[in-house]
């Protein structure tokens, strides 16, 4: 109970939510959720994914704060706490942000990269074919940024919970929150003349937003849907251990489904302004086809598309990679801090300790990473069908193999052995209503555990839609 005691909290509800939103909006809000968005025919994705977040989304992300709150621990001790014989769900759950924050921070520092490139008057030569891969594949320069990146997020992670997460997140959010609506209506003004052919962002939004069904199949339909669920997987921050962690931090007061809420509106919003601010733009200058970039999108075609639009392209590039820094290193952070935290409850190191060791574990790693485009290249055919370097490799192993695992014996634990009644009691904590509560039941003890089953198999390539 002294230990209980002395676990720092978020100072307020609010903080506790602008702190995980901080940690759901990341890379994936801003550059995959407009690529699959204008890959799966525009409003059947956006429809696809609504629904998603209020049931899929909303299950997972309920459980998982609400047990990092009832234990009051990091998932690393969290799951033995719920039941002795599920331990080992934390191990897994402990692995996952160990693995991702190397190489998020390495993309971390090419955001940086292009960030002070347009800053410095490179936007032209960032704009260029060759300037992405002779970046990436350079020696020293892909390790500066990351490890500028990695010194940031450490100096956040190391301060605290109240005075670093929590005061960073109060700024920040609101500040990308603002930067993402102001580029995004800034895309629905563009127009651009192609030969005979003019295309404007107006165009573009309707491109992104009304359902196209033309072709539609079940088996179009079936790519979707899953393209929809991995997608809210991980923009969610799930089944890596960070909102069970960050769970531990919020005041038993709180109205925990209110905050569940709101994080679901908050990242939902961003994730669709995010697509407001880039499939307009790239459909203006590039057409459907720029839209078909897929993760490239970011580092190659946008910079495209800010040398398009001329003077003004350089202000938009600058507010643009500003406002992914702002992204990326607000989901570093929530990810430092999962491993953080589970080092502090597992082997009683002070915050101070845990950071700096985090954090040289991380540099380690994320130098390989670095160079796994130059001195470590190779090339591996996934069982997914992709073909990557180190950095896929590791994205492949958190991301497609181990979360679906943690999230599937996440809901079998909760659903079929400590039951349902043990999330619900605590969400319910206070007197505040459920209202969710027999949707809430359903999805996590059938429809969650098969649908991710089934995007599992997707993952290791046993299914293919």
């Amino acid at each position: 109970m002294e230990a209980q005691r002395k676990r720092s909290s978020f100072t307020g509800s609010i903080g506790f939510v602008l702190a995980a939103a901080g940690s759901a909006v990341g890379l994936g809000n801003i550059w995959r959720f407009p690529y699959l968005a204008a890959k799966d025919g525009g409003g059947v994705f956006l429809l696809c994914y609504l629904i998603l977040v209020l049931t899929f989304g909303f299950t997972l992300l309920t459980t998982e704060i609400a047990i990092g709150r009832k234990t009051g621990q990091s998932p690393l001790t969290a799951y033995a706490k719920l039941h002795k014989k599920w331990g080992w769900i934390g191990i897994l759950a402990s692995i996952i942000p160990l693995i991702i924050l190397p190489y998020y921070s390495v993309i971390g520092g090419w955001v940086l990269k292009y960030l002070a490139s347009y800053l410095t008057g490179g936007a032209s030569a960032a704009a260029t074919d060759t300037y992405f891969t002779s970046f990436i594949t350079s020696l020293a320069s892909p390790i500066i940024w990351f490890v500028v990146f990695l010194g940031a997020t450490t100096f956040i992670v190391y301060k605290g919970v109240d005075k670093g997460i929590e005061k960073f997140s109060r700024v920040l959010m609101p500040i990308l929150l603002f930067l993402i609506l102001g580029i995004a209506c800034f895309s629905l003004t563009l127009n651009h003349t192609d030969g005979e052919q003019t295309r404007t962002g107006l165009q573009g939004m309707l491109v992104y937003i009304v359902p196209d069904f033309s072709g539609m199949t079940v088996q179009k339909f079936t790519t979707i849907l899953m393209d929809a669920m991995g997608q809210l997987f991980y923009s969610i921050s799930v089944a890596m251990g960070i909102m069970i962690t960050y769970g531990s931090y919020v005041k038993k007061e709180t109205n925990l489904i209110k905050s569940v809420n709101q994080i679901e509106i908050f990242d939902t919003v961003v994730a669709f302004l995010a697509g407001m601010m880039i499939v307009p733009a790239v459909y203006t200058f590039m057409g459907t086809e720029g839209m078909a970039t897929g993760p490239s999108l970011m580092f190659v075609s946008l910079p495209k598309v800010f040398e398009a639009m001329g003077t003004i392209g350089v202000v938009v590039g600058v507010v643009f990679f500003l406002t992914v820094a702002f992204a990326a290193l607000t989901s570093s952070i929530s990810i430092m801090e999962a491993i953080v935290s589970c080092a502090m409850d597992k082997f009683h190191l002070s915050r101070q300790k845990a950071t700096l060791i985090t954090s040289c574990i991380g540099l380690a790693a994320g130098i390989v990473v670095c160079l796994g485009y130059n001195v470590f290249y190779f090339e591996l055919t996934l069982p997914n069908g992709t073909v990557g370097q180190v950095l896929d490799v590791l994205d492949y192993i958190s991301n497609y193999f181990l979360m679906p695992i943690v999230a599937i014996s996440t809901c079998l634990l909760i659903g079929w052995v400590v039951k349902p009644k043990t999330i619900i009691e605590e969400a319910s904590l206070g007197g505040y209503k459920f209202h969710r509560k027999k949707l809430y039941v359903v999805m996590v003890m059938f429809i969650a555990p098969i649908m991710l089953f089934f995007l599992f198999l997707q993952s290791i390539g046993v299914l293919r839609f």
